[in-house]
Protein backbone atom coordinates (compact mmCIF):
# COMPACT_ATOMS: atom_id res chain seq x y z
CA UNK A 1 0.00 0.00 0.00
CA UNK A 2 2.74 1.90 0.66
CA UNK A 3 4.75 1.45 -2.49
CA UNK A 4 1.78 2.69 -4.37
CA UNK A 5 1.02 5.66 -2.11
CA UNK A 6 4.69 6.25 -3.28
CA UNK A 7 4.10 5.91 -7.00
CA UNK A 8 1.43 8.39 -6.98
CA UNK A 9 3.61 10.68 -4.97
CA UNK A 10 6.32 10.53 -8.01
CA UNK A 11 3.37 10.76 -10.44
CA UNK A 12 2.43 13.96 -8.99
CA UNK A 13 6.16 15.44 -9.07
CA UNK A 14 6.33 14.20 -12.69
CA UNK A 15 3.08 16.30 -13.77
CA UNK A 16 4.87 19.09 -11.80
CA UNK A 17 7.84 18.91 -13.59
CA UNK A 18 5.41 18.59 -17.39
CA UNK A 19 4.04 21.34 -16.53
CA UNK A 20 7.41 23.50 -16.28
CA UNK A 21 8.07 22.23 -19.78
CA UNK A 22 4.48 22.81 -21.33
CA UNK A 23 4.42 26.55 -20.24
CA UNK A 24 8.02 26.80 -21.30
CA UNK A 25 6.94 25.83 -24.80
CA UNK A 26 3.69 27.79 -24.51
CA UNK A 27 5.68 30.70 -23.79
CA UNK A 28 7.65 30.88 -26.92
CA UNK A 29 4.11 30.64 -29.42
CA UNK A 30 2.25 34.15 -29.66
CA UNK A 31 -0.99 32.25 -30.02
CA UNK A 32 -0.46 30.69 -26.62
CA UNK A 33 0.69 33.97 -24.85
CA UNK A 34 -2.27 35.86 -26.73
CA UNK A 35 -5.27 33.51 -25.36
CA UNK A 36 -3.62 34.12 -21.81
CA UNK A 37 -4.04 37.63 -22.30
CA UNK A 38 -7.76 37.43 -23.63
CA UNK A 39 -7.95 35.01 -20.51
CA UNK A 40 -6.89 37.95 -18.23
CA UNK A 41 -8.74 40.32 -19.74
CA UNK A 42 -11.85 38.48 -19.54
CA UNK A 43 -11.60 37.78 -15.67
CA UNK A 44 -10.34 40.29 -14.72
CA UNK A 45 -13.53 42.92 -13.77
CA UNK A 46 -14.61 39.51 -12.01
CA UNK A 47 -11.16 38.79 -10.22
CA UNK A 48 -10.47 42.40 -9.14
CA UNK A 49 -13.94 42.83 -7.62
CA UNK A 50 -14.14 39.61 -6.33
CA UNK A 51 -12.37 40.54 -2.59
CA UNK A 52 -12.72 44.14 -2.89
CA UNK A 53 -15.45 44.92 -0.59
CA UNK A 54 -12.92 43.43 2.41
CA UNK A 55 -11.08 45.80 3.82
CA UNK A 56 -8.17 43.09 5.01
CA UNK A 57 -5.73 41.62 2.37
CA UNK A 58 -7.54 37.93 1.63
CA UNK A 59 -4.15 37.10 -0.33
CA UNK A 60 -2.07 37.95 2.81
CA UNK A 61 -4.25 36.07 4.73
CA UNK A 62 -3.81 33.09 2.82
CA UNK A 63 -0.20 33.54 2.27
CA UNK A 64 -0.34 33.13 6.22
CA UNK A 65 -2.48 30.42 6.13
CA UNK A 66 0.02 28.79 3.56
CA UNK A 67 2.86 29.30 5.59
CA UNK A 68 0.99 27.52 8.80
CA UNK A 69 0.27 24.74 6.51
CA UNK A 70 3.31 24.20 5.01
CA UNK A 71 4.98 24.13 8.83
CA UNK A 72 2.55 21.24 10.15
CA UNK A 73 3.31 19.63 6.97
CA UNK A 74 7.24 19.37 7.26
CA UNK A 75 6.63 18.37 10.98
CA UNK A 76 4.49 15.72 9.98
CA UNK A 77 7.21 14.67 7.18
CA UNK A 78 9.87 15.00 9.82
CA UNK A 79 7.96 13.82 12.56
CA UNK A 80 5.93 10.86 11.47
CA UNK A 81 7.22 10.27 7.64
CA UNK A 82 3.89 10.33 6.27
CA UNK A 83 3.68 9.63 2.53
CA UNK A 84 0.50 11.04 2.15
CA UNK A 85 1.38 14.44 3.23
CA UNK A 86 4.21 14.01 0.67
CA UNK A 87 1.95 13.59 -1.74
CA UNK A 88 -0.58 16.13 -0.41
CA UNK A 89 2.42 19.28 -0.53
CA UNK A 90 2.99 17.89 -4.50
CA UNK A 91 -1.06 18.39 -5.43
CA UNK A 92 -0.78 21.59 -3.91
CA UNK A 93 2.22 22.66 -5.85
CA UNK A 94 0.85 21.25 -9.27
CA UNK A 95 -2.40 23.51 -8.30
CA UNK A 96 -1.06 26.52 -7.32
CA UNK A 97 1.70 26.41 -10.45
CA UNK A 98 -1.05 26.00 -13.13
CA UNK A 99 -3.38 28.98 -11.13
CA UNK A 100 -0.31 31.10 -11.31
CA UNK A 101 0.68 30.39 -14.87
CA UNK A 102 -3.10 30.60 -16.63
CA UNK A 103 -3.92 34.05 -14.55
CA UNK A 104 -0.18 35.61 -14.47
CA UNK A 105 2.89 33.48 -15.10
CA UNK A 106 2.21 33.83 -19.29
CA UNK A 107 1.41 37.70 -19.24
CA UNK A 108 5.74 37.82 -19.12
CA UNK A 109 6.03 37.29 -22.21
CA UNK A 110 2.94 39.73 -24.18
CA UNK A 111 4.42 42.05 -26.94
CA UNK A 112 6.91 44.26 -25.20
CA UNK A 113 5.25 48.17 -24.81
CA UNK A 114 8.66 49.50 -26.60
CA UNK A 115 7.33 47.48 -30.26
CA UNK A 116 3.93 50.25 -29.49
CA UNK A 117 7.00 53.26 -29.50
CA UNK A 118 8.84 54.55 -31.73
CA UNK A 119 12.70 53.68 -30.62
CA UNK A 120 14.43 56.37 -29.95
CA UNK A 121 18.62 56.48 -29.13
CA UNK A 122 19.39 57.00 -25.71
CA UNK A 123 22.68 58.85 -24.91
CA UNK A 124 24.03 60.73 -22.20
CA UNK A 125 22.98 64.20 -24.37
CA UNK A 126 19.47 63.53 -24.26
CA UNK A 127 19.43 61.54 -20.70
CA UNK A 128 20.63 64.79 -19.08
CA UNK A 129 18.33 67.31 -21.29
CA UNK A 130 15.37 65.09 -19.21
CA UNK A 131 17.19 64.57 -16.17
CA UNK A 132 17.15 68.73 -15.34
CA UNK A 133 13.79 68.95 -16.74
CA UNK A 134 12.48 66.45 -14.30
CA UNK A 135 14.81 68.33 -11.63
CA UNK A 136 12.97 71.66 -12.44
CA UNK A 137 9.10 69.86 -12.78
CA UNK A 138 10.25 68.54 -8.94
CA UNK A 139 11.13 71.70 -7.73
CA UNK A 140 7.97 73.61 -8.87
CA UNK A 141 5.87 70.62 -7.78
CA UNK A 142 7.21 70.33 -4.06
CA UNK A 143 6.34 73.92 -3.83
CA UNK A 144 3.11 72.93 -4.29
CA UNK A 145 2.29 69.93 -1.55
CA UNK A 146 1.88 69.57 1.98
CA UNK A 147 4.73 68.98 4.78
CA UNK A 148 4.53 67.48 8.37
CA UNK A 149 5.94 69.08 11.45
CA UNK A 150 9.44 68.06 10.19
CA UNK A 151 9.01 70.09 6.81
CA UNK A 152 8.74 66.50 5.06
CA UNK A 153 6.80 65.63 2.31
CA UNK A 154 3.08 64.70 3.51
CA UNK A 155 0.28 63.20 1.35
CA UNK A 156 -3.08 65.02 1.65
CA UNK A 157 -5.62 62.66 0.94
CA UNK A 158 -3.93 58.47 -0.10
CA UNK A 159 -7.61 57.40 -1.19
CA UNK A 160 -8.14 60.46 -3.57
CA UNK A 161 -5.05 59.28 -4.99
CA UNK A 162 -6.12 55.87 -5.69
CA UNK A 163 -9.05 56.69 -6.95
CA UNK A 164 -7.43 59.17 -9.33
CA UNK A 165 -4.86 56.56 -10.77
CA UNK A 166 -8.13 54.54 -11.51
CA UNK A 167 -9.61 57.48 -13.29
CA UNK A 168 -6.00 57.83 -15.50
CA UNK A 169 -5.81 54.65 -15.96
CA UNK A 170 -9.08 55.14 -18.37
CA UNK A 171 -7.44 57.61 -20.59
CA UNK A 172 -3.84 55.82 -21.66
CA UNK A 173 -3.60 56.52 -25.24
CA UNK A 174 -4.72 53.37 -26.95
CA UNK A 175 -1.03 53.46 -28.93
CA UNK A 176 0.11 52.30 -26.24
CA UNK A 177 -2.33 50.31 -24.20
CA UNK A 178 -5.32 47.84 -25.19
CA UNK A 179 -5.99 47.00 -22.45
CA UNK A 180 -9.55 47.58 -20.55
CA UNK A 181 -9.53 50.10 -17.34
CA UNK A 182 -11.05 48.33 -14.42
CA UNK A 183 -13.85 50.13 -12.24
CA UNK A 184 -13.02 48.53 -8.86
CA UNK A 185 -10.79 49.39 -5.96
CA UNK A 186 -8.81 46.51 -4.60
CA UNK A 187 -5.31 48.32 -3.22
CA UNK A 188 -5.09 47.34 0.51
CA UNK A 189 -2.10 47.98 2.65
CA UNK A 190 -0.18 44.67 3.65
CA UNK A 191 -0.76 42.73 6.36
CA UNK A 192 3.04 42.35 6.32
CA UNK A 193 3.85 45.69 6.45
CA UNK A 194 6.00 45.32 9.52
CA UNK A 195 8.46 43.01 7.71
CA UNK A 196 8.37 44.64 4.46
CA UNK A 197 10.27 47.68 6.17
CA UNK A 198 13.31 44.87 6.39
CA UNK A 199 13.12 43.55 2.80
CA UNK A 200 12.82 46.69 1.02
CA UNK A 201 9.56 45.96 -0.94
CA UNK A 202 7.51 48.89 -1.55
CA UNK A 203 4.49 46.57 -2.69
CA UNK A 204 3.36 43.90 -5.02
CA UNK A 205 0.84 42.46 -6.95
CA UNK A 206 -0.97 38.85 -5.28
CA UNK A 207 -2.11 37.51 -9.09
CA UNK A 208 -3.98 34.56 -7.21
CA UNK A 209 -6.72 37.11 -5.53
CA UNK A 210 -6.22 39.82 -8.10
CA UNK A 211 -5.00 42.36 -4.73
CA UNK A 212 -2.97 44.93 -4.49
CA UNK A 213 -0.76 45.26 -1.80
CA UNK A 214 1.76 48.49 -0.10
CA UNK A 215 3.68 48.91 2.39
CA UNK A 216 1.80 51.76 3.80
CA UNK A 217 4.94 52.56 6.23
CA UNK A 218 7.04 54.04 3.42
CA UNK A 219 7.84 57.64 2.38
CA UNK A 220 5.40 59.70 1.45
CA UNK A 221 7.75 60.43 -1.60
CA UNK A 222 7.39 56.59 -2.55
CA UNK A 223 3.65 55.99 -1.64
CA UNK A 224 1.37 57.19 -4.75
CA UNK A 225 3.96 55.85 -7.36
CA UNK A 226 4.21 52.63 -5.80
CA UNK A 227 0.23 52.80 -6.09
CA UNK A 228 -0.18 53.36 -9.21
CA UNK A 229 2.53 50.93 -10.13
CA UNK A 230 0.52 48.24 -8.89
CA UNK A 231 -2.56 49.22 -10.15
CA UNK A 232 -0.84 49.04 -13.29
CA UNK A 233 -0.07 45.26 -12.75
CA UNK A 234 -3.67 45.06 -12.21
CA UNK A 235 -4.79 46.11 -15.34
CA UNK A 236 -2.55 43.24 -16.89
CA UNK A 237 1.19 44.44 -16.83
CA UNK A 238 3.13 41.81 -15.29
CA UNK A 239 6.33 43.07 -16.41
CA UNK A 240 7.88 45.28 -13.42
CA UNK A 241 9.15 48.05 -15.56
CA UNK A 242 5.99 48.32 -17.64
CA UNK A 243 4.13 48.62 -14.76
CA UNK A 244 6.05 51.43 -13.81
CA UNK A 245 5.88 53.23 -17.27
CA UNK A 246 2.26 52.79 -17.08
CA UNK A 247 2.23 54.12 -14.07
CA UNK A 248 4.41 57.22 -14.94
CA UNK A 249 1.83 57.66 -17.60
CA UNK A 250 -1.45 58.00 -15.26
CA UNK A 251 0.40 59.94 -12.70
CA UNK A 252 1.93 62.70 -15.55
CA UNK A 253 -1.64 62.84 -16.71
CA UNK A 254 -2.80 63.53 -13.45
CA UNK A 255 -3.46 66.95 -11.82
CA UNK A 256 -3.14 65.57 -8.18
CA UNK A 257 -0.43 67.20 -6.96
CA UNK A 258 0.95 64.54 -4.18
CA UNK A 259 0.57 61.89 -6.97
CA UNK A 260 2.51 64.18 -9.61
CA UNK A 261 5.34 64.97 -7.23
CA UNK A 262 6.20 61.27 -6.57
CA UNK A 263 6.00 60.25 -10.26
CA UNK A 264 8.32 63.12 -11.42
CA UNK A 265 10.85 62.25 -8.26
CA UNK A 266 10.80 58.52 -9.43
CA UNK A 267 11.34 59.33 -12.87
CA UNK A 268 14.38 61.59 -11.87
CA UNK A 269 15.72 59.08 -9.05
CA UNK A 270 15.66 56.53 -12.47
CA UNK A 271 17.67 58.88 -14.61
CA UNK A 272 20.20 59.86 -12.30
CA UNK A 273 20.45 55.95 -11.08
CA UNK A 274 21.14 55.49 -14.92
CA UNK A 275 23.48 58.53 -15.34
CA UNK A 276 25.79 57.40 -12.25
CA UNK A 277 27.12 54.57 -14.06
CA UNK A 278 28.56 57.05 -16.36
CA UNK A 279 28.55 60.41 -15.04
CA UNK A 280 29.08 60.48 -11.48
CA UNK A 281 30.17 63.87 -11.37
CA UNK A 282 26.42 65.23 -13.10
CA UNK A 283 24.75 63.11 -10.96
CA UNK A 284 26.29 64.85 -7.65
CA UNK A 285 25.56 68.05 -9.40
CA UNK A 286 21.98 67.86 -9.91
CA UNK A 287 21.16 66.34 -6.41
CA UNK A 288 23.04 69.32 -4.99
CA UNK A 289 20.39 71.45 -7.32
CA UNK A 290 17.67 70.06 -5.35
CA UNK A 291 15.41 72.92 -3.19
CA UNK A 292 15.75 72.70 0.35
CA UNK A 293 12.30 70.86 1.05
CA UNK A 294 13.19 68.34 -2.02
CA UNK A 295 16.61 67.52 0.26
CA UNK A 296 14.67 67.18 3.15
CA UNK A 297 12.25 64.75 1.18
CA UNK A 298 15.65 62.60 0.15
CA UNK A 299 17.10 62.71 3.71
CA UNK A 300 14.34 61.49 5.00
CA UNK A 301 13.80 58.42 2.25
CA UNK A 302 17.62 58.01 3.34
CA UNK A 303 17.22 57.58 6.86
CA UNK A 304 14.40 55.38 6.19
CA UNK A 305 16.55 53.03 4.21
CA UNK A 306 19.15 52.91 6.84
CA UNK A 307 16.89 52.66 9.75
CA UNK A 308 15.65 49.30 7.86
CA UNK A 309 18.24 48.04 5.89
CA UNK A 310 20.12 44.14 6.50
CA UNK A 311 20.56 40.73 6.26
CA UNK A 312 16.51 40.36 5.49
CA UNK A 313 16.75 43.70 2.68
CA UNK A 314 19.67 42.11 1.01
CA UNK A 315 17.81 38.50 0.62
CA UNK A 316 14.94 39.42 -0.71
CA UNK A 317 16.61 41.74 -3.03
CA UNK A 318 18.52 39.07 -4.46
CA UNK A 319 15.15 36.79 -4.48
CA UNK A 320 13.74 39.72 -6.26
CA UNK A 321 16.43 39.81 -8.91
CA UNK A 322 16.57 36.12 -9.65
CA UNK A 323 12.55 36.12 -10.06
CA UNK A 324 12.48 39.16 -12.58
CA UNK A 325 15.44 36.64 -14.15
CA UNK A 326 13.48 33.40 -14.40
CA UNK A 327 10.88 35.27 -16.57
CA UNK A 328 13.11 37.54 -18.83
CA UNK A 329 13.16 40.69 -17.29
CA UNK A 330 15.78 42.58 -16.18
CA UNK A 331 16.68 42.27 -12.07
CA UNK A 332 17.60 44.99 -9.93
CA UNK A 333 20.89 46.15 -11.44
CA UNK A 334 19.12 47.44 -14.64
CA UNK A 335 16.55 50.03 -15.13
CA UNK A 336 17.38 50.39 -18.80
CA UNK A 337 14.32 49.16 -20.03
CA UNK A 338 12.43 51.41 -18.03
CA UNK A 339 14.66 53.89 -19.61
CA UNK A 340 13.97 52.94 -22.93
CA UNK A 341 10.23 53.42 -23.12
CA UNK A 342 11.00 56.92 -21.00
CA UNK A 343 12.53 58.08 -24.02
CA UNK A 344 10.70 56.27 -26.30
CA UNK A 345 7.58 58.81 -24.67
CA UNK A 346 9.26 61.78 -23.66
CA UNK A 347 11.02 62.70 -26.74
CA UNK A 348 8.13 61.62 -29.61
Amino acid sequence: MKKNIFIKNKLWAIILVAQFLLFYVLSKFEFAIDFFAKLYEWKKDFHVALFSKLDFSVGDFIYILIIVISLISIYKLIRFKKVKTLRNVFIFLNVSYFIYQCFWGMLYFQTPIIEKLEKKKINNENLKQLTLRYLELSKETREKTSEDENGVFRIKNLDEIKLEILKQQQFISKDINSKKAINVLAVKPSLFNSLMNYTGILGYYNPFTAESQFNPNIPSTQLPFTLAHEMSHQLGYAREQEASFIAYICSKNSNNIDLQYSNQLYVLKSLLRNLSKSDLAFVKHVINQFSVKMKRDRNYEISFLKNNEGVISDFFGVTNDLFLKSNQQDGRITYSYFINLLISYELK
